[in-house]
């Protein structure tokens, strides 16, 4: 039975799915964004945004405990260093997975997964405002701009 068992294994043994999600954390802190399937993308979220929540924390036992789930110095220097100071401020919400479509292969549901703080293109796009109106606000603003107007007339008399 696997009562509470929620999740995805991913067709894989545990150590098999362990190590798979261990090298594609440290492609994802390396590279910031990595392209996968959807069921793979989705399980990288659980697997590493406990570990950039810990990172926020530059102590010893963190770098242990991030040190134990990766077993990469060049991903943990990356990870305490740029990245911690770019997320340090996020309450959480650290990774971003947009759907790509279906691979052609095999029609595999296709994502990508990325670091929110890390790209360009979503931090610099305008942010979209809306104009606030009100009724009768068009009347009020050509009677303000007719009354400099009226006022000048007068004056050259």
């Amino acid at each position: 039975m696997r009562h509470g068992k929620k999740f995805n294994h991913l067709s894989r043994t545990a150590d098999h799915r362990q190590a798979m999600l261990a090298n594609m954390a440290i492609s994802l802190i390396m590279h910031k964004r990595i392209t996968t399937t959807l069921a793979k993308a989705k399980a990288l979220k659980k697997y590493v945004e406990p570990l950039l929540t810990r990172c926020k924390d530059d102590s010893t036992n963190s770098r242990r405990v991030v040190f134990r789930y990766l077993q990469n110095k060049e991903a943990l220097k990356e990870l305490f260093g740029p990245v911690a100071q770019k997320i340090g401020d996020r309450p959480g919400g650290y990774t971003r997975v947009i759907k790509l479509g279906h691979r052609l292969g095999d029609a595999a549901p296709t994502a990508f997964i990325e670091l929110v703080d890390f790209d360009e293109n979503m931090s610099k796009a305008p942010k979209a405002t809306t104009k606030r109106t009100r009724r009768g606000g068009k009347k009020k603003a050509e009677a303000a701009a007719e009354a400099p107007a009226a006022e000048e007339a007068k004056a050259e008399e």
